[in-house]
This record gives C-alpha cells, structure tokens and sequence, in this order.
C-alpha cells in the first residue's frame, strides 16, 4: 500500500539540477537548470518554488543520489535536511540511475582515473554496480542490450549508449510508490552519494624535500 505525501524529489548530481513535486500522481511543479559548478547558487529559487506547490501537506523528500557529482549530491542532501528539520517529513536516498526512461536497462558511466562502471537496472532498482577498464566496458556495450548514461556524452564514445539526464519526476513516482514501512526503512539509512571508487589522496612530500619554485625559510 503506497503513502499518500506529497513527494518533493531533488537531483543534482549531473550538471543539470532537477527538481520536482508530485501529489497523487500529478505532477505539481518541475524546474530544470544547468550549473557546472554553482549548484548551491542555483537551487534555491526553484526550491522555493517547490515548497511553494507543496503548500502544508504532509511531504516526503528524496534526493537522487547518484553516481555523479559528489559536491552536487551533498548540497541536495544538506539542502533536504534542512528543510526535513524545519518541516519534519522523512527523507530517503534513491540511486539516480534508476530515472532512466526504461524501467529496465543497463547502465555505464565513467568512474574516472580511466576506469568506467557498468549496472543493471531492473524494475527502477540498481544492481550491483561494476568498475571496469575501457576495454571491458567496450566489449559489454557491444554485446548488445539497451545501454543508458547520465554523462554529458557517451562513454568512449559508444554510438549504442543513449543519453539520459536525471528525471526529478521518476524520482518522485518511485518515491509515491512506496509504502509507509519501505520510507520508515529508508528515512533511518544514513545519506551518501553512490561511491564507485575511494578518493584519491595526494601524500604529502617528505619533510626536508624541496619542492620546485619553494624558498628556503
């Protein structure tokens, strides 16, 4: 049985900020803007907007979290918390992958550092995610398959791989589809962006080393 909230879904973690809200099945409010790097100058305005439609009904927040921008998905993250805190609705995370226009299909993605990641989407669920060398991805892709990214061009340049940005929309039918267990389940899972790779620390020189340009103390 699903819940009857109104559900406000938040994505940024690809270049193109989404935001929608959906009340039993209708969708309420939908903006779209493009931000390189400037996602928390951007999403206020059409946030506002969003809390505007959503009036004083009882809401659900869902924040798609990724793989994509690390930066973009935190400032989707702080921003829900904020608004959780103030308003006191759940908030849950959903893999932003699985908004692609086909319930089912597979995913890639670059993971950087020359590495890509392929996945399973099924019934709007994420499989397991895999990194990969280019040469593994390659030969997956040309095997055949409905093959889906959220970059902003297809990996390795792969004519079979469609392009599909995050959809705020889908985001909020998954999250409506829910019952009241599942968001309760979810709401009590910490928030994080969908890692595919361990950061990569530079380490520091070793003391005494000069370093080029330096001057001495």
């Amino acid at each position: 049985m699903s819940h009857s909230r109104t559900v406000l879904a938040i994505d940024l973690s690809s270049t193109r900020g989404v935001i929608a809200v959906l009340r039993e099945g209708t969708l309420l409010f939908e903006a779209v803007f493009t931000a390189e790097r400037s996602h928390n100058a951007q999403v206020f305005a059409p946030l506002g907007q969003a809390l505007e439609a959503m009036g004083s009904e009882p809401g659900l927040i869902i924040i798609g979290t990724g793989p994509g921008s690390y930066t973009g998905v935190r400032i989707a993250i702080a921003a829900a918390q904020g608004i959780a805190l103030s308003r006191g609705w759940p908030v849950i995370g959903w893999p932003s992958i699985t908004t692609a226009p086909e319930a089912d299909c597979q995913v890639i993605g670059d993971a950087r550092r020359g590495m890509f990641y392929t996945a399973s989407v099924t019934n709007r669920l994420l499989g397991p995610i895999e990194i990969v060398d280019a040469a593994t991805a390659q030969a997956r892709v040309q095997t055949g398959g409905d093959w889906r990214s959220f970059d902003a061009r297809p990996p390795l340049g792969l004519p079979q791989v469609q392009l599909c940005p995050p959809d705020a929309g889908r985001l909020a039918e998954t999250a409506a589809g829910l019952s009241e267990d599942e968001i309760q389940a979810l709401a009590a899972r910490p928030l994080e962006p969908v890692y595919l790779q361990e950061a990569f620390i530079t380490k520091a020189r070793k003391a005494g080393k000069k370093v080029p340009g330096s001057r001495p103390a």
